[in-house]
């Protein structure tokens, strides 16, 4: 788990419970990547590419780890949602991957994009004397960077318009839910 380069500040009761909804939506998000790639792996054609999912399947079972000490430390409780989000995940992982490994990739790659711009707008939510949740989301910002990096370098197609906004309405509603769910 990523450590804070300071100590830690006190957080007001408001403070907290904003943090701990924030890392709630957070852990969401790992708990969709887990099934994302976990599908497109199964169903991936090529070899190579099925073992990078694969590989960058644990990697998130790392940020799924930290986003849930997160919401321990915070107080604050996973969504209630989270099968749902596991199952819709897996489909559209399922979809993607049959799709073929260019589509494929590119919808690992148009969602990390769209997963690191959410990332930096936590990091202008989360309170300032959050630094611990600060360090976690810094981590996994730069590891989702690396992920779109890689699906792009293994030749993701470019996503029509369309996909990209229909993936972004579908995130707006998951977050919007899994910040009070």
């Amino acid at each position: 788990m990523p450590a804070p380069l300071q100590a830690p500040g006190e957080m007001t009761d408001s403070e907290r419970r904003e943090a701990g909804a924030l890392m709630r939506v957070n852990h969401v998000g790992e708990v969709c990547a887990q099934a994302l790639y976990t599908a497109q792996a199964a169903v991936a054609r090529d070899p190579l590419l099925r073992k990078r999912l694969l590989e960058a399947s644990h990697e998130e079972t790392d940020h799924l780890a930290w986003t849930r000490q997160r919401l321990d430390d915070l107080g604050a409780r996973p969504s209630v949602l989270n099968p749902l989000w596991y199952a819709g995940a897996f489909g559209l992982g399922l979809v993607a991957g049959r799709l073929g490994d260019p589509l494929s990739l590119g919808f690992v790659a148009e969602t990390e994009r769209q997963v690191e711009a959410h990332l930096d707008s936590h990091l202008g939510r989360l309170p300032a004397a959050d630094i611990a949740s600060r360090a976690v989301v810094e981590q996994m910002k730069v590891d989702e960077a690396r992920h779109a990096a890689q699906a792009i370098d293994g030749g993701a197609a470019e996503l029509p318009a369309p996909a990209k906004a229909l993936m972004r309405f579908a995130a707006r509603v998951m977050t919007t839910l899994a910040h009070r769910i």
